[in-house]
C-alpha cells in the first residue's frame, strides 16, 4: 500500500557558487523521497527571473522531478510573462506557481504594490492568462492569517476564490504554527465554495531570528509557546535542530489527525529538517530514474511521469 501523504518542496535560486552547492545538495538529498513536485521561487519583485529559469532547467535536465517555477505579475508585461510561460512549456514544464508578487521595497514608505501598466494586475488575472496559453496545472498562494494588505480574512478568502475560479487547482498557504487557525481558514474556504486543495505550507525552523524576520515581513504570527521553546538556543545549534524537528513533526501530525494529507515544505535550500519530517510521515528514499539529456520526443515531463511509486510507510 502506497503512502497516502503527498509532499512538495520549495527551493530558491542560488546567487553564487557556494549557495548553488547548498541547493544541489538539498535537491539530491530530497529527490529520492519522490515529491509531487518541487517549486522554484521567483523574487517577489521579479528580481530573480533569469536565475529561476536557469535553476528550473537544470533540475529538469538532471533529475526526474516535476518542477513548478514561480511567476509573478511584478515588473513584466503580459507579453513578457506569456513568453516565459511558453518557453517553460517547450522545455517540458507543466506546473506553475502564480503569484501577484510585491513591489520593490515592499514594507518601506512608497513601496506599496502597483500593477505593471501593461501587465496582469493580480494573481487571478495571471492565472487566467496562463490557463489561456497552455493547460498548465497552477498553484496559488493562500494566507490563513490574511495577506498583510488584505482588509479582512473574508476579503482574502474571496480573493483566493477568484484565483481558483480563474483556473488554479491548488492553494499553498503561507507558513503558520497555529493548527486551529489553519483549520478555521480551511472551513472558511469550504464555506465560500472553494473546492481546491488547501495545502499547508510548513517552515522548518533553521534559525529563530530568521523566522522572526520572515514572520514580520509576511504578517504571520509567532506564538509565545514557540518563542519559549527556542529561548536561549541562539548559540546551541544542535539543541535548536532537535527542537525544530520536534515542532514541525508535531505540527504535521496534528494536521494529519484533521485529514490533511498534503504538505508543502519551505526548505530554504536545506534538506536536513525537511528530510527528518518526511521520514516521520513514512517516506523512505527510492531511486528515481536518472533523467537523460533532453532531446526531441523526450520532454522532461515524460521523464517525471516515469518515476517509481513511493515506498510503503514504515
Amino acid at each position: 500500500m502506497s503512502n497516502p501523504v503527498r509532499v512538495s518542496f520549495e527551493f530558491f535560486p542560488p546567487n553564487d557558487e557556494a549557495m548553488a552547492e547548498h541547493l544541489w545538495a538539498a535537491v539530491e538529498r530530497l529527490a529520492p523521497l519522490q515529491p509531487e513536485f518541487v517549486s522554484v521561487t521567483y523574487g517577489a519583485d521579479g528580481s530573480t527571473r533569469e536565475r529561476t529559469h536557469a535553476c528550473v532547467l537544470r533540475i529538469l535536465r538532471e533529475t526526474g522531478l516535476i518542477v513548478a517555477p514561480h511567476l509573478t505579475c511584478v515588473g513584466a508585461s503580459r507579453e513578457e510573462l506569456m513568453a516565459i510561460a511558453e518557453d517553460y512549456w517547450r522545455h517540458g514544464v507543466r506546473h506553475l506557481v502564480a503569484l501577484r508578487g510585491d513591489a520593490p521595497g515592499a514594507g518601506l514608505p512608497g513601496g506599496r504594490y502597483q500593477p505593471h501598466p501593461g501587465g496582469f494586475a493580480y494573481a487571478s488575472d495571471l492565472v487566467g492568462g496562463l490557463k489561456g496559453s497552455a493547460p498548465f496545472e497552477i498553484s496559488v498562494a493562500a494566507y490563513p492569517e490574511g495577506h498583510p494588505e488584505s482588509v479582512s480574512i473574508h476579503a482574502d478568502v474571496e480573493n483566493l476564490k477568484r484565483k481558483i475560479d480563474a483556473g488554479a487547482s491548488r492553494a499553498i498557504t503561507q507558513f503558520f504554527f497555529d493548527t486551529e487557525m489553519f483549520l478555521r481558514y480551511r472551513d472558511r474556504c469550504a464555506a465560500a465554495g472553494i473546492r481546491a486543495d488547501i495545502v499547508p505550507g510548513i517552515l522548518p525552523i533553521t534559525r529563530f531570528a530568521q523566522l522572526l524576520r520572515f514572520a514580520e515581513r509576511c504578517g504571520a504570527s509567532v506564538p509565545d509557546w514557540l518563542r519559549r521553546r527556542f529561548d536561549g538556543l541562539d548559540e546551541d545549534p544542535e539543541t535548536r535542530r532537535m527542537i525544530a524537528a520536534h515542532v514541525a513533526i508535531e505540527q504535521v501530525q496534528q494536521l494529519r489527525r484533521h485529514g490533511v494529507e498534503e504538505f508543502h515544505f519551505y526548505t530554504l535550500n536545506r534538506a536536513e529538517l525537511t528530510y527528518a519530517i518526511c521520514h516521520a510521515l513514512g517516506f523512505r528514499p527510492r531511486t528515481i530514474e536518472a533523467a537523460q539529456p533532453l532531446r526531441p520526443g523526450r520532454p522532461a515531463h515524460r521523464l517525471a511521469e516515469a518515476r517509481m511509486s513511493r515506498a510503503n510507510p514504515a
